[in-house]
């Protein structure tokens, strides 16, 4: 009897967790699937099963709404504006050959229609400031091709503002923060109604970023460093900052950034594996996509290193009980990371994050909020258009 019993209670919460899930928003800020196609050589319309994280198909049977794709290349690739607007084509491209099923959506009452009639929402997040290549009115070009969030820096560092990286590492020499045009960039954005994102930002950056900006922010795809100390983490007082700006922290799920035990497994697996990766690497390919590639091949070693959703949750009920539930949502990092917690595989699991906050007593209207309200309503106060 207690074993139907447990079985029944398990029954009606996966029952009502797909109720709450597929009847909100679901708004995920961080998909890196323009650069892994156009690493892998696949389309996003295409049935990507066992290849990538996501495909057109698997958003809508996860439950995902509305996706703010990464626009995203390291410091090393060459003309980096142009690879930007390369991957915004891929999207475009996708978009246009399948316009019952998603809409590149650069107003409020285009996503309005777009939702209603079970379109996929798709706008754009350029990850890093070195992709203007210091053009200011680059700006106003990303914007009117539907880019509503800019992350400031990524690893690399522009001239005029600092990362994570380079302000903890001994060898770096520039100015940490930001300089004047660093915040001429972010007194632009918040005219354009371009949201600024402060994941990927060195402390000194975020600080002054906070100060500047004139608009709500947001951590496109960002964790607790109390819960997971690393750099690309926001510390107690950020976060206590973003909630008192009225921004919203989306959390990431890549295990490094969950699990704080994560890294050195995950660096063991890299040395025991190093000479494949390293041919890899020397074909050309970027390294994250390389790393994905051997995660792929090896899913039984990279599996069982993985952390328990339950790892992720506790960055959530950490940051709620720091500033509320109004500043939280989700940037899953999907197609940009080679680990996620296990039982969030792809973006066909996304109703297990449901299940979890369900399990952890969040109510509907929490819930609600936590899946994509709590972006819109930062979104519109950027964008009143």
């Amino acid at each position: 009897m207690k074993y139907l019993t447990l079985v029944f209670c398990a029954i009606s919460l996966s029952g009502f967790a797909q109720k709450i899930h597929f009847k909100s928003v679901l708004v995920d800020t961080h998909n890196d699937a323009p650069t892994a196609c156009i690493e892998k050589k696949v389309s996003f319309d295409q049935d990507l099963t066992g290849i990538n994280h996501s495909d057109l198909k698997r958003f809508k049977e996860g439950g995902l709404d509305y996706q703010l794709f990464s626009i995203w290349c390291d410091g090393e690739k060459v003309n980096p504006y142009a690879w930007a607007m390369r991957e915004m084509d891929t999207i475009d491209a996708v978009a246009a050959r399948n316009p019952d099923k998603m809409v590149v959506a650069k107003d409020w009452k285009t996503i309005q229609a777009a939702l209603k009639a079970g379109k996929i929402v798709a706008q754009y997040g350029v990850e890093g400031g070195h992709m203007i290549e210091d053009d200011i009115n680059r700006l106003d070009t990303f914007y009117n091709r539907g880019v509503r969030y800019m992350t400031l820096t990524w690893n690399n560092s522009p001239s005029w503002a600092s990362s994570h990286t380079a302000e903890n590492s001994s060898k770096y020499t520039g100015q940490k923060g930001l300089n004047d045009f660093g915040k001429q960039i972010i007194q632009r954005m918040n005219q354009l109604g371009m949201i600024v994102d402060i994941s990927h930002v060195g402390e000194a950056t975020f600080w002054d970023a906070i100060k500047t900006t004139t608009k709500p922010v947001i951590a496109s795809h960002s964790n607790a460093y109390t819960i997971c100390p690393v750099t690309r983490n926001l510390k107690d007082d950020q976060i206590k900052a973003v909630g008192k700006n009225g921004g919203v922290i989306h959390l990431n799920f890549f295990s490094a950034f969950v699990d704080s035990t994560f890294q050195a497994k995950n660096m063991a697996f890299r040395r025991k594996h190093k000479t494949e990766l390293d041919a890899l690497l020397a074909t050309g390919i970027q390294q994250e996509y390389a790393q994905s590639t051997l995660a792929e091949k090896y899913k039984e070693e990279t599996d069982a290193n993985k952390p328990d959703i339950e790892a992720l949750m506790k960055h959530l009920d950490h940051i709620v009980k720091l500033i509320g539930v109004d500043h939280v949502g989700l940037g899953s990092d999907f197609d940009g990371i080679d680990s996620a917690p296990k039982q969030l595989k792809t973006v066909v699991d996304y109703p297990e994050f449901t299940k979890a906050l369900i399990k952890r007593g969040y109510s509907d209207t929490d819930i609600e909020k936590i899946l994509g309200g709590n972006f819109l309503r930062v979104y519109r106060m950027n964008n009143p258009n």
